[in-house]
């Protein structure tokens, strides 16, 4: 092997070390350019309808996220943090009811096979009893409480976690301030025969953000909103806190949705069983009405994900960067969806193309 490709092989494997010890810093940096690419979409839309300057819509921007964070602490907030310690209460009594509601079940089920015969076994007394294997309610409270203690710890204590959400929100706003700059510093890191056609990809990478943060934002206000009025509608306690929990998890695909509906479904459970039925049928609704005719109708402009590359996306991300990798599993994923596309198999595996549009770069120019 000649000593340049050996330099060439042990730098490579030296920077993939280096980026792997970084990993927790660099997931931080890539969550501060997808706020930047937030603030700078907003202010972008306030730009070309009002035809401001920039620095006045960047104003705008800032101004109406901190009054509408402020409304949100002082009227929202408080009615949600009641109300989601109330769900959180209600789960492990819940729990308790779905065990009665299958045994008495079964129970019936035994009666009307067997009628009158109805074997030893299926004594009521003798599988009621096993009841007592189930934990109490203050145990299972308990057991919840601990569960969502050690998903917090994951994240790190209370003061690391201020500290990385201070850096997020200070890197972002830099961002956002000269968008440009930084963006060029990007592309000097790049060989200067290739910086015009990194120029078109970044542009590519930052559209399709911008479209998927426009289409989250829009589908989770329409799901909270919709399941505010179906839960409403069949009488279920709770309904601000249910709302915002579905439309939040609205931005994890897959999972976000299945873990929105345990919350309801609990409060149905304890009010009426078949109101739980209900609330399943709501928000499968609900999820066919966003994924067939909220985002198609949002996001026309999409890098669409394929199911199986999506759960693929999150999976992965969860296991290297935690949980911050699962929020930030599907923006990453649409990322590297355009790196792949343009990069490896237009540049690489398609050098024409590459040809091509270096030409149409260098005439344009």
């Amino acid at each position: 092997m000649k000593p340049t490709n050996l330099l060439l092989i042990s730098g490579l494997i030296i920077s993939i070390i280096i980026l792997w010890s970084l990993k927790e810093i660099l997931i931080l940096f890539f969550a501060s350019i997808i706020l930047a690419m937030a603030l700078s979409t907003i202010t972008g839309k306030i730009r070309n309808i009002f035809s401001l300057p920039r620095w006045i819509s960047l104003g705008i921007t800032l101004t109406s996220i901190i009054l509408i964070s402020s409304i949100s602490i002082v009227l929202i907030i408080p009615q949600f943090t009641t109300e989601f310690q109330e769900l959180i209460n209600q789960i492990p009594s819940a729990a308790i009811k779905l065990w009665e509601l299958l045994i008495n079940s079964f129970f019936n089920i035994v009666e009307i096979v067997y009628k009158d015969n109805v074997p030893d076994l299926a004594d009521r007394s003798l599988l009621t009893n096993k009841l007592s294997i189930i934990p109490d309610s203050a145990t299972l409270a308990n057991g919840v409480t601990d569960s969502i203690t050690k998903v917090i710890n994951l994240v790190s204590n209370v003061g690391l976690g201020i500290i990385q959400l201070l850096f997020i929100i200070s890197v972002s706003l830099m961002i956002t301030l000269q968008p440009n700059s930084y963006k060029e510093v990007a592309i000097l890191l790049v060989p200067s025969f290739y910086r015009k056609r990194a120029r078109y990809i970044l542009a590519k990478c930052g559209d399709a953000l911008s479209s998927w943060m426009t289409g989250v934002v829009l589908s989770s206000i329409c799901v909270a909103i919709l399941a505010s009025i179906g839960l409403y509608l069949l009488g279920i306690k709770l309904v601000i806190a249910n709302a915002i929990i579905a439309g939040v998890l609205n931005v994890i695909p897959n999972v976000g949705p299945t873990i929105s509906t345990i919350f309801p479904l609990s409060v149905a459970l304890l009010d009426t069983p078949w109101k739980s039925l209900a609330v399943l049928g709501l928000y499968i609704v609900i999820q066919n009405i966003e994924s067939y005719i909220i985002t198609p109708s949002i996001m026309h402009k999409q890098v669409k994900l394929l199911p199986g590359l999506t759960i693929t996306a999150q999976f992965i991300f969860t296991i290297v960067f935690g949980p911050l990798g699962l929020l930030l599993a599907i923006p990453m994923a649409v990322v590297i969806q355009v790196f792949v596309k343009e990069i490896l198999i237009h540049d690489i595996l398609e050098r024409n193309h590459f040809t091509n549009q270096t030409s149409k770069t260098g005439n344009n120019s």
